[in-house]
């Protein structure tokens, strides 16, 4: 089932490589979507696609790379858009 996902990220994840291990997960995993920075410090993503594969990127989301501290998750489901083509980075 295709499910779609908005999370902003909190805690110490940006200048840690956060976003490219976020990245390159949704990529293996095949996902939709995006992540970028936000001014406030926090990462925003967006992710699309089978919903075992979401919840995935979820619990690799949680625990981040090495030197990333995450602090709290905000997760929002959402209807996917079907909008995007492949996984950003910006």
């Amino acid at each position: 089932m295709q499910s779609a996902v908005h999370i902003i990220v909190k805690g110490l994840v940006q200048g840690v490589g956060f976003r490219y291990f976020v990245y390159r997960k949704a990529v293996s995993y095949g996902l939709k979507g995006f992540v970028r920075n936000l001014v406030n410090g926090d990462v925003e993503i967006v992710a699309e696609g089978d919903r075992s594969l979401v919840e995935e990127l979820i619990k690799d989301t949680k625990v981040g790379p090495r030197a990333a501290h995450v602090l709290d998750l905000k997760l929002e489901w959402q209807k996917p858009t079907d909008s995007y083509r492949d996984f950003g980075m910006g």
